[in-house]
């Protein structure tokens, strides 16, 4: 599939302004999703706290990819009025922060199980072809008002 901009991102997801992180989708299939994000590096990136923006604040920027992946793919057709991450499971986090990284991020997501209510899947953020976050995410998704 062919890349897809910020603009269209932020079309797909409810978050706005500097809370979209994602800036491009790389490529995406059925199952799985390769996004770039420049945004970590972003002084005025939301989830930064004294100036840092610690490696665990990734888990949002995967968060994002497979919200976005969602809509690519099909398996949510209306976007959701919300999405809730309630699990995060196996989490290694190779680097304590993630400002201090010059290379753009690059997000993977997985899909695992799922339907159109929660969805499970398996996300990596890498720099410079190093994996510095990965795990497990369960996200549970309202349904639009009808």
């Amino acid at each position: 599939m062919s890349a897809i901009g910020r603009t269209e991102i932020t079309a797909m997801i409810p978050h706005a302004g500097a809370m979209c992180l994602l800036d491009r989708v790389l490529d995406w299939s059925e199952t799985a999703i390769r996004c770039a994000a420049v945004s970590h590096r972003a002084r005025d990136n939301p989830l930064r706290r004294a100036g840092r923006l610690d490696s665990i604040c990734g888990i949002e920027f995967a968060a994002q990819a497979m919200a976005v992946h969602g809509r690519l793919a099909g398996a949510v057709a209306v976007r959701p009025q919300a999405g809730y991450l309630v699990s995060v499971r196996d989490v290694r986090c190779e680097i304590p922060r993630l400002d201090l990284l010059e290379d753009d991020l690059i997000i993977a997501a997985e899909r695992l199980m799922g339907d159109a209510e929660q969805v499970i899947y398996q996300f990596t953020l890498a720099a410079a072809e190093r994996e510095i976050l990965g795990g497990r995410a369960a996200v549970v998704l309202m349904a639009a008002p009808a």
